[in-house]
């Protein structure tokens, strides 16, 4: 089978930006009549300057896509940071080796008395966090921490560095459900700009791990670009392509979709390129229009105002009251949900710090249901075995 790597090297990612760049009406409106994106070329023409002005009309179909395939839910997840040791240089990361933070590698007890807190707080699903370094995440330790945390927290998924898929059965086999891995950028140059020295600097290693995931029985598959090391429209384009693909390929697991924008961080690199709200809100229901199946997850990266007002048009996924700092939670006031202290070890600063109790209450009076656990552990081994 011809895996995503050999397929990228022959998109024509620059004529399609370009395509996107010169999009007139005439080919934009019979896509908005139809109210899908079947090509990606279609999706180009959406995510166009063009169609920047049709994003009233690009948000209805996207409601409507997503009222059709998962209902009017939200599912909420917390992330939890086990550690902040990594060995990779990344110019634009909390957690690169250069930058000078105090490094946190919490332990298992931690990690399950975090759990245990957010729980608390309602949450049912939760994602592991952790650099890469293979001294503390790649010797049994977050094995052991998924298999701590599965009494309390039914629905555990990762987001560490790339394994080979031997390396990932484990942990699959203690219960763990999804893995979420962000290519960052798209862009073959820009990447190996960002990422100096380190084991993250093998773009293809990076791309492929979806699929390595996948045959190491992942049940979600999560996929993203860092909106701001590059082109948006150049990276979106991209990671549809590469959505696609795994929708196809992986068709046994649920394929989720991010679209974080770079938020400030220690070491203070600033975005090269920017994204307004307006493009942000064009992005997302596009990809919506192009991959109706896929789960959208969206960050505290973003402010509150565009979090509440994305509830109703694409996104089935949500972080609320986050932390990213490890063992961040436990300088939390456990009432109020409230930080009692800065954060200094953290990866990025949130912009939205609304407790979970607050964000749902949100969700609610939208008209949607805050989901917080949607499976139980005793279905996924009959209902994902192959």
């Amino acid at each position: 089978m011809t895996g995503f790597t050999e397929i990228f090297s022959n998109l024509p990612l620059d004529a399609l930006r370009q395509q996107s760049l010169d999009t007139t009406e005439r080919t934009l409106l019979p896509i908005l009549r139809r109210g899908r994106a079947e090509t990606l070329a279609e999706f180009a023409a959406l995510v166009s300057p063009k169609a920047t002005g049709h994003v009233e009309e690009t948000s209805r179909h996207s409601q409507r896509i997503t009222q059709k395939h998962f209902g009017k839910t939200i599912r909420l997840f917390a992330p939890l940071y086990l550690s902040n040791e990594c060995v990779n240089i990344c110019k634009y990361c909390g957690f690169s080796r250069h930058v000078d933070i105090p490094r946190i590698t919490i332990p298992v007890e931690r990690v399950a008395q975090e759990s245990e807190a957010l729980a608390r707080q309602g949450f049912r699903s939760i994602l592991l966090v952790a650099g890469e370094h293979p001294k503390y995440v790649s010797n049994g330790y977050v094995e052991e921490a998924v298999r701590r945390v599965l009494p309390i927290m039914p629905s555990v998924a990762l987001e560490l560095g790339p394994l080979e898929a031997d390396g990932y059965v484990p942990l699959v086999e203690a219960g763990c459900e999804g893995l979420v891995v962000y290519q960052e950028t798209y862009h073959r140059e820009t990447y190996k700009e960002m990422h100096p020295a380190g084991p993250k600097n093998r773009f293809h290693w990076r791309m492929e791990t979806p699929e390595r995931a996948y045959h190491a029985r992942f049940r979600r598959l999560g996929i993203g670009a860092l909106l701001g090391l590059y082109d948006w429209r150049w990276e979106v384009i991209a990671l549809a392509a590469h959505a696609q693909y795994l929708t196809r390929q992986c068709w046994q697991a649920q394929i989720n979709i991010s679209l974080p924008r770079l938020r400030p961080a220690p070491g203070e690199f600033k975005p090269r390129f920017s994204m307004s709200d307006r493009e942000f809100v064009q992005a997302l229901c596009a990809l919506r229009m192009f991959l109706p199946h896929a789960g959208i997850v969206l960050s505290t990266r973003e402010p509150p105002h565009l979090r509440d007002g994305l509830i109703t048009l694409g996104v089935t996924s949500m972080s609320a009251g986050s932390s990213t700092e490890p063992g961040g939670y436990s300088s939390f006031n456990q009432n109020e949900w409230r930080r009692t202290r800065e954060q200094e070890g953290e990866q990025f600063h949130i912009s939205d710090e609304r407790t979970p109790a607050e964000f749902a209450g949100i969700i609610r009076a939208r008209g949607y249901e805050p989901v917080w656990k949607d499976f139980d552990q005793s279905l996924v081994s009959s209902a994902f075995a192959r």
